[in-house]
């Protein structure tokens, strides 16, 4: 599964190096640049809450969840 996320963000990464060498309109590199962005925090945020799953108890989860994101989004 995480191969699979990490492979989606290559490849996204990859259509934007093809989007700057065809001198793509700025606004839609931007947008693609934003949605990589957005996958790398998910990506974090399933690594992180994956290995603090193995430290706390089940019923903890979900609060370690929210911690987790908060700090991705600062």
């Amino acid at each position: 599964m995480l191969d699979q996320r990490i492979n989606r963000i290559v490849g996204q990464l990859r259509g934007i190096q093809r989007m700057i060498h065809k001198r793509r309109d700025c606004n839609e590199i931007l947008q693609q640049i934003s949605a990589v962005k957005k996958a790398i925090d998910s990506l974090s945020k399933e690594i992180a809450i994956s290995d603090m799953g193995r430290y706390v108890a089940k019923k903890d989860t979900g609060k370690i969840e929210r911690i987790i994101e908060r700090i991705i989004n600062i």
